[in-house]
């Protein structure tokens, strides 16, 4: 893949687009670069680069699907965000955060358990 140098007029239209609401991954694509690439020109002209995480009307729903068993990745998928994302609004929410490794199966639970 070769290496996409933006212009200073591209960098301008980056900047302007993104504080329109554009996100990295969009402006990404818009301009061919990787979205890194997208954060480190917004960085070089000292716009504050926006989280995304959980919206608030999702919270209450995260909080029982990760009580229900989900892991933080798949609660992050069901609502398109990133694990981390998910475990910072979980905390936030008050939700006790499960120790991380691999899950136990019903079956590997019902081969620990007292007969």
């Amino acid at each position: 893949m070769t290496q996409t140098f933006l212009s200073p007029a591209q960098v301008d239209e980056l900047v302007a687009s993104y504080e329109s609401g554009a996100t990295l991954v969009q402006l990404g694509e818009r301009f061919s670069i990787h979205r890194r690439t997208a954060a480190a020109h917004l960085a070089r002209r000292s716009v504050p680069i926006r989280r995304r995480g959980l919206d608030e009307c999702h919270l209450a729903e995260a909080i029982e699907l990760y009580a229900g068993g989900l892991t933080l990745v798949e609660v992050g998928l069901r609502f398109g965000v990133s694990q981390q994302a998910v475990r910072r609004a979980l905390v936030a929410g008050g939700a006790e955060i499960r120790l991380s490794g691999r899950r136990q199966s019903a079956v590997n639970k019902s081969a620990y358990s007292a007969p």
